[in-house]
């Protein structure tokens, strides 16, 4: 795959403050390189934003991915190459044809419109009795692994199955396993009428441990002499997969990899999770860089993405949707 190359000496710190002072965001974190030469940033929109519990919406996905990969490593979760319909006997039909890992990938080839008919949240689940229910009742609108479709249904699925698998629901998974070892003590997680932790959604977390899960990120899942979530998970889990949405990347299991809006990721390899609201947190592993948002941005849920952008990656957004590769 063509690659859109980042500018070297790019980093506009003082850019970066002021995009963050100009607009709704709540919390900034960054991180680059490391030992006497690393450089931080640590701004806060106010005395209350760096304790605040901050919803970072979809980001969920992402903090859910990285427990289906703990899971995994411990033997508490099915192969990816297993059938739905093992895994919730009540996924019948069509809905046979979908593997687990369809769902990391959000390629179930379900009717679902959430980015569409829907605008862009999935309110007909959220108002219906059973959540769950509700996603299986859903048809088909394509052969499962053929397009990337944004689905919040797939990740509430995944969250269920890690909590029929290891009789705990994702938000106790992660307290025993991921926020536990981090260090992670206030958090929220809400859940669905029947329980279960909500997979695409609901997790609230203050800005410096969304900031402390990207330097968990940057060292392939490894927390001082403790690996947290295995290597091979973190690669597996931030590889470009399917390509469908221009404007935000390529998507992996439940992580996106930045493509500075074009079709191609940039060299070095960016990957982010994203949750509405403008909520974001960057990876850089070549440059040994993280960097993360939590903002207030509802009506300009990109605005964090374009400061990355312009200010960190050194491509003004969109800009490679001009100039694609072959």
């Amino acid at each position: 795959m063509a690659t859109t190359a980042i500018r070297t000496g790019t980093l506009d710190i003082e850019g970066l403050l002021r995009a963050a002072g100009e607009c709704k965001i709540d919390t900034c974190r960054l991180s680059v390189g490391s030992g006497c030469s690393r450089t931080t940033l640590v701004y806060d929109r106010n005395a209350k934003s760096a304790e605040r519990l901050h919803k970072v919406n979809s980001v969920t996905k992402s903090v859910l991915s990285l427990l289906v990969g703990i899971a995994l490593g411990r033997g508490q979760f099915p192969p990816l190459d297993t059938p739905l319909d093992r895994c919730l006997p009540d996924a019948q039909g069509d809905l046979r044809d979908i593997r687990v890992r369809h769902l990391l990938a959000m390629t179930a080839g379900m009717d679902w419109p959430e980015w569409g008919a829907w605008g862009g949240r999935p309110n007909p689940m959220c108002e219906s009795d059973d959540w769950t229910a509700f996603i299986l009742g859903r048809g088909m609108e394509a052969r499962p692994g053929v397009r990337m479709r944004y689905n919040s249904g797939c990740s509430h699925l995944l969250s269920l199955i890690l909590q029929r698998h290891t009789g705990l629901s994702a938000a106790d998974y992660a307290a025993r396993h991921l926020f536990g070892p981090l260090g992670i003590q206030q958090w929220q997680w809400h859940t669905d009428p029947q329980g279960v932790s909500i997979g695409g959604f609901g997790l609230a977390l203050r800005g410096e441990d969304l900031f402390r899960l990207g330097e968990l990120m940057l060292a392939r899942g490894r927390w001082r002499d403790r690996q947290v979530v295995p290597a091979s998970w973190i690669d597996a889990a931030t590889a470009p997969r399917h390509h469908t949405y221009d404007w935000l990347g390529s998507y992996g299991y439940h992580w996106w990899t930045f493509t500075g809006g074009g079709r191609t990721p940039t060299t070095p390899r960016i990957y982010y999770a994203m949750g509405y609201g403008g909520q974001f947190l960057f990876v850089i592993p070549e440059r040994e860089t993280v960097v993360s948002f939590t903002s207030d941005l509802y009506r300009e849920p990109l605005r964090p993405l374009k400061i990355f952008s312009a200010h960190i990656a050194g491509i003004p957004y969109g800009s490679q949707s001009r100039t694609r590769q072959q």
